[in-house]
């Protein structure tokens, strides 16, 4: 036996088998650290010596088998060599044991990701304990990498070109069911059956599974150069090659290579050495970071069972189903039965697209109740108001629903741009009302702002944002003000949009703008999903921050009725939900046009920060990356504006203030801004 072993622990049976058991220490997760692989080759070189009858590798972890490699040491990365070396040791170390003549087993009980997944590939066999969510795949793309000890090698001869990168392109998990229907996994197995199932394929060491001979045959080299510039024309749809490199370096690898042989082993850590130091990388892994700090603000102490919300439109009805998804009892508020059916109905699509099991997705239906009369507001433990943003209707709700609350319960208002204090005058004790601001569509965008007023309790922030973790969403601690953060530097980026269409630029010039730029999505088509009369009523209430008047032409599509999307017609016209654009789009030969979009939403963010919305800079482009859908690849805001220089970008804003206005005047809170 190896003694003093700080992440492993090694049992031998009476069968000769040993059982190596990751515990990383000092950490809630296993990650692969150099120091964690170094332990582990010494336990292979062991059980070689022995000679062992098989291995099983599992953990000791609750969290799962691997989550990963571990991220922390990207970042000590000098250059794209010391990268390719990394990649190299976690090779060749996987590599003995695929080529081991003694059979292993990876007995995966939850998260096997990224390196996890590629130390369970390089095993003869896996087994993965039956769970109804994602745990299985390869979701480096996310931080601008691709799997890098042989995943892109062993997954398509285990899979074949079309599944394996698919996995690897789209970073999704998939569950252990779906992962043996594809052949990922051998067996899926009850976790009382675990250990046995594992010592049962050391002994009879059946054949090791492999790719189709149809789907190895894909490998031949004309057809693997077609299918290649097929599926490079489909990433090309989703993202740009100068801001996520990583799908296409994947495309290129499998082209070269075919997955076959050394060469393609010796490519992959070469092509992710030169990844791993890109800014983009960088940027991802400082945005893991920032998600990760999101999550760790929370106390985990105050637990939420019950829920009411009040107001069964889009946002009530999907903050409803959210929450009834993520386990809670849920019952619904509206004027009109109507309504909540209605809200039931879009419950029921979303239980469909995130809830695989049937049984599981009836339970979530049996969460979620109508409660018209709120004669179950008593027992909830956290009540949402969710009703039209207008000040007086609030209040006017908030008085009649105080009394009925649990003592013990918090009040929270999903409003978007109200300030707290001017709703809590009507309350007794606003000392437990809080802000609740989801972003829509509420299933899909991960970022809660938890806002507190001037008399909400520290108790009740805290319980907010432990609810806010506990149903899966990222909460950012915000103070009470105008627009709090999000919509407060969405405004004026949308607005110098509109502008600029109003001095000429078409629509489509614009939005091409900012998606060159790294935006998902252009302020003219983001404005229309807003809905226009939510983006003429913001801006009016932000003007008294921003001092910019809310611009003639969004003012006549509301007087219209053309309020976007939701209406079929807002600046564009919508089929079937999507935009009807110029294609191609011409693009601007304005050297200005991307500045005045971009740097008027830098400019805000510096004087939201300024204005003590939000703690830090760092929970400011927190709050843009995963509020705003701001460039991830950029890092968030203030990182970008550090990148290019905060000098640099003074500069620019004077020079644009000089020939477009005021309003691009540089916050004096830039001279806070380190470099």
């Amino acid at each position: 036996m190896i003694e003093s072993l700080k992440h492993w622990r090694q049992r031998v049976d009476a069968s000769r088998i040993h059982w190596l058991t990751l515990d990383k220490a000092d950490s809630a997760v296993n990650a692969l650290s150099q120091e964690v692989l170094e332990e582990l080759a010494a336990l292979l070189v062991h059980a070689s010596e022995q000679p062992a009858r098989g291995i099983v590798l599992c953990s000791a972890k609750k969290t799962g088998f691997v989550v990963g490699a571990d991220i922390g040491e990207f970042t000590h990365l000098r250059d794209a060599e010391q990268g390719a070396q990394l990649a190299r040791r976690g090779q060749e170390l996987l590599a003995r044991l695929a080529a081991s003549s003694i059979p292993s087993v990876a007995a995966i009980d939850g998260f096997a990701l990224g390196g996890g997944l590629e130390l369970a590939l390089a095993c003869h066999y896996r087994i993965a304990v039956k769970r109804s969510e994602p745990t299985l795949g390869f979701p480096e793309v996310q931080l601008g990498i691709h799997p890098g000890f042989g995943g892109t090698v062993r997954s398509v001869e285990l899979l074949g070109a079309p599944v394996a990168l698919d996995l690897m392109l789209t970073g999704r998990s998939i569950t252990p069911d779906k992962a043996r229907s594809l052949g990922l996994v051998d067996r899926v197995v009850g976790q009382d059956e675990l250990s046995a199932v594992a010592a049962e394929l050391v002994e009879r060491r059946p054949l090791r599974a492999r790719a189709a001979w149809y789907l190895r045959a894909l490998a031949l080299g004309p057809l693997r150069k077609q299918i290649a510039a097929r599926v490079r024309s489909r990433v090309a749809k989703r993202v740009r090659v100068e801001h996520y490199p990583a799908p296409y370096a994947i495309v290129d690898l499998w082209e070269q290579h075919g997955a076959r042989g050394e060469a393609a082993y010796a490519a992959e850590a070469r092509s992710i050495g030169k990844l791993l130091v890109t800014p983009t990388c960088r940027n991802l892994v400082r945005v893991f970071y920032l998600r990760e700090r999101l999550r760790g603000l929370a106390s985990k102490e105050v637990s939420v069972s019950r829920v009411h919300v009040v107001g069964a439109g889009v946002m009530g009805g999907d903050i409803a189903s959210w929450c009834a998804l993520r386990g809670l009892d849920v019952t619904l508020q509206d004027t009109a039965q109507k309504y909540i059916d209605a809200a039931l109905e879009r419950a029921q699509k979303t239980f469909e697209r995130f809830i695989r099991s049937p049984e599981d997705r009836a339970a979530a239906a049996g969460r979620l109740r109508s409660d018209i009369a709120a004669e179950r507001i008593g027992s909830a433990d956290v009540v949402i108001e969710a009703i039209i943003e207008k000040l007086e209707a609030k209040q006017s709700l908030f008085e009649k629903l105080e009394p009925m609350l649990a003592d013990a319960a918090i009040l929270a208002t999903n409003t978007s741009s109200i300030k707290l204090e001017d709703m809590a005058v009507v309350l007794k004790r606003p000392e437990r009302f809080v802000g609740l601001h989801f972003f829509n569509p509420v299933p899909r965008l991960p970022l809660v702002e938890v806002i507190s007023g001037d008399q909400t309790s520290a108790a009740t922030a805290a319980h907010a944002m432990s609810f806010v973790t506990q149903i899966g969403k990222l909460p950012l601690p915000c103070r009470s003000a105008p627009g709090f953060v999000v919509n407060r530097i969405l405004a004026p980026y949308m607005l110098e949009a509109l502008r600029a269409h109003e001095q000429g630029h078409s629509l489509e010039q614009i939005d091409e703008a900012a998606e060159s730029f790294g935006m998902p999505m252009g302020p003219i088509e983001l404005a229309d999903r807003v809905g226009l009369d939510v983006a003429q009523h913001v801006s009016a209430i932000l003007s008294r921050v921003t001092g910019l008047a809310v611009p003639d032409s969004l003012r006549d599509k509301v007087e219209n009725g053309h309020l976007g999307a939701k209406t079929g017609e807002g600046f564009y016209k919508y089929e079937n939900g999507r935009p009807i654009k110029q294609r191609p789009v011409p693009r601007s030969t304005d050297p200005d046009l991307q500045d005045r979009l971009i740097l008027t939403l830098l400019n805000e963010a510096v004087a939201c920060c300024e204005d003590g919305v939000v703690e830090d800079y760092d929970l400011l482009d927190a709050g843009a990356v995963f509020g705003t859908g701001f460039a991830p690849f950029r890092g968030g805001p203030v990182h970008y504006a550090r990148a290019r220089g905060v000098a640099v970008v003074v500069a620019r804003l004077e020079d644009l203030a000089q020939k477009y206005g005021p309003r691009f005047c540089p916050h004096a809170g830039w001279q806070n801004v380190e470099q």
